[in-house]
């Protein structure tokens, strides 16, 4: 079963310059679309204008996977960390309850831009943490590469939820595969580009649930850049499109 989520059925938020499409609108369900995909609570693609200053709402204790396709993010919080996550990069970040978390574009002259995903968490008062990584283009070009799993693979980031992240950058005509394990379920998000999944054709900003099917295939038909979620048992379907 294939759920449709089209770019032009997210929820946009904009304040001043800055704009948020939200994939999945968990505060406001029954007015935006679904509120989730399993253990995925928010999947937002954020444009923050140049020294924009944004804030991280309501996730306190929840595993965030941030990746900046372009620009840079520069973080601080209330326990004194500080730092900034560069284009290329993935990080995971879990906000300790009474932290104040703030971010703002690292750039003086040019818009940052990022997607973050919230994943429910495991347990109730998780600790902060912070790791990040990057990724270079041969790492993901044509292929699918772990950049978050529970157990480390391929190097990529360590997480607690059942879920593993890949990314890919796909050459025109380039088929991908991906096998789904008995139980398990896939979301697909199209970061730029175009590919066609079964009779549906796929472009920037659309996103894919796929439940009840032994593999993930798709074929890129200009360059494609992607991120594919494996997740585990237990998921919630939104209702755009059921095939």
């Amino acid at each position: 079963m294939i759920t449709l989520r089209k770019n032009n059925k997210r929820h946009l938020l904009q304040h001043g310059s800055q704009e948020t499409r939200r994939t999945f609108n968990p505060q406001e369900p029954r007015r935006a679309g679904p509120d989730g995909f399993g253990i995925l609570i928010t999947f937002d693609d954020i444009r923050l204008p140049p020294n924009g200053v944004s804030k991280i709402r309501a996730l306190g204790g929840f595993e965030i996977i941030t990746y900046i396709y372009k620009g840079a993010l520069a973080q601080e919080d209330s326990a004194g960390s500080s730092g900034v996550v560069f284009a290329g990069e993935f990080q995971r970040l879990v906000i300790g309850s009474g932290i104040r978390h703030k971010e703002r574009n690292a750039l003086r002259s040019d818009f940052t831009h990022l997607f973050r995903i919230s994943l429910h968490p495991t347990e109730v008062g998780l600790d902060s943490a912070h790791e990040q990584k990057h990724f270079t283009f041969g790492q993901r070009h044509n292929l699918l590469c772990a950049i978050a799993s529970t157990d480390g693979r391929q190097k990529s980031l360590r997480i607690l939820q059942d879920a593993i992240f890949y990314s890919s950058i796909l050459d025109p005509g380039r088929h991908l595969a991906y096998e789904l394990s008995l139980g398990r379920s896939a979301w697909l998000h199209v970061i730029n580009g175009e590919a066609t999944m079964q009779d549906i054709i796929l472009t920037e900003g659309d996103g894919v649930g796929v439940t009840i099917e032994p593999v993930v295939s798709l074929t890129a038909t200009e360059n494609t850049e992607l991120l594919l979620i494996d997740l585990g048992p237990g998921l919630r379907y939104g209702p755009e499109r059921k095939a």
